[in-house]
């Protein structure tokens, strides 16, 4: 195993997870990022867990990772993971109540139990994933962006032999694995092939020292409301409240995350004023808890979503040596640590015996078209999935 070296290309949630189980299976593993560890969705993600949400192929994801991100709440010491029961709320109907922070103005039930449903904060859960691996001998460079990869060809067989960094430097290497979220579509011109995600930029706030939630907590999926909104609402242990499911969000592809692109680094991706301000109205009308402060934490960042709003899962067809995971649209962080046991089985083993990744394979989209990420069938898989 040592033999071979892994390169990991993008530091959030799938990339750590990746890098963490591969070096645990004794590979040598280097995971390079070009800003910071969990810097984007992975560092500003909500970090639900539902065991039960998934359907047809996914739902083995689900309830493999739920068991997993047990575990490595008590191996890595996650603070911030814990069970947590979760609400169905009706902004537009008064009625009864579970949790005694919740307005009179709204109702609620029962959407799971603490069995089913839980939560992590997922920046402590990429950081510690990154951090143990590194005790373990993996290398994580920061700071470095791969330009592109290198090839060595033989006849018509491409295969990876190395990456080329944004300062010059090549690093050998016998696989990479390409885990760059929505930017993972940028990989594609690299090998030749098309990678097709959408980026659904969104903003999310945080509020500080919320002790009334904090106090009798669940997590709540709130329904549209007339400010756009549709929150998703989880107090977290060490007293902060977030909030996603502003509304408007954008949905960015093509150029737009490509060099010179007003979305190419995570850095541009900025939150959008009116829907903090929107969010913080709809707030007011499910819990008085909150109508006294402002948010501490106000930011954005893009959920990466292929057209059919299934994650990409394997080898890169025609290029030996090369692996994408990437796409897992709202699920990212409950789906993390069993794709990182995946891509490990894949690349060490040559397949998966934790889950069938099949329907998950890029090749998908060489068959036949699809259509675009925000819509399937009808219904929405970007803003309220």
């Amino acid at each position: 195993k040592m033999t071979e070296h892994v390169v990991i290309c993008g530091g959030g949630i799938i990339g750590a997870a990746s890098l963490y189980y591969l070096t645990l299976r004794g590979v040598r593993t280097t995971l390079i990022e070009r800003s910071e560890i969990a810097c984007h969705a992975s560092g500003k993600a909500g970090g639900f867990l539902a065991r039960d949400w998934g359907s047809g192929p996914t739902s083995v994801l689900h309830k493999k990772s739920f068991q997993l991100h047990k575990e490595l709440a008590s191996t890595l010491n996650i603070e911030s993971y814990r069970t947590i029961s979760t609400l169905q709320v009706n902004c537009q109907r008064r009625g009864n109540n579970s949790g005694s922070w919740l307005s009179e103005r709204v109702s609620s039930s029962l959407m799971d139990d603490e069995e089913a449903t839980a939560q992590v904060t997922p920046k402590e859960l990429t950081e510690k994933l990154v951090e143990a691996a590194k005790e373990k001998g993996a290398k994580v460079i920061i700071g470095k962006a791969v330009k592109e990869p290198v090839f060595e060809t033989t006849g018509e067989t491409k295969k990876i032999v190395g990456v080329k960094l944004s300062d010059s430097t090549v690093i050998d290497c016998t696989k990479l694995l390409i885990t760059m979220g929505a930017w993972s579509t940028v990989a594609g011109d690299w090998f030749g092939v098309n990678i097709p995600m959408e980026g659904i930029k969104s903003t999310s706030i945080i509020f500080k020292d919320i002790k009334e939630m904090t106090a009798d907590p669940y997590a709540l999926f709130c329904s549209e409301d007339n400010n756009g909104c549709h929150l998703e609402v989880y107090p977290r242990p060490n007293g902060e409240v977030y909030l996603c499911g502003l509304g408007g969000s954008d949905y960015v592809s093509g150029a737009r995350l490509r060099e010179g692109g007003d979305c190419e680094t995570p850095e541009q991706i900025i939150p959008n004023p009116a829907r903090v301000v929107a969010a913080c109205k709809s707030l007011k009308v499910i819990t008085n808890a909150c109508s006294h402060k402002t948010p501490e934490i106000s930011q954005a960042c893009m959920r990466p979503c292929p057209p059919d709003a299934k994650p990409i899962m394997g080898p890169v067809p025609g290029i030996e040596g090369a692996y994408v995971c990437a796409g897992h649209n709202c699920w990212g962080i409950l789906w993390g640590p069993v794709s990182g046991v995946l891509m490990s089985e894949l690349l060490v083993d040559g397949k998966t015996k934790t889950a069938d990744i099949s329907a998950f394979s890029l090749e998908r989209f060489m068959r036949r078209g699809g259509n675009r990420g925000r819509h399937q069938k009808g219904a929405s898989v970007g803003e309220q999935w």
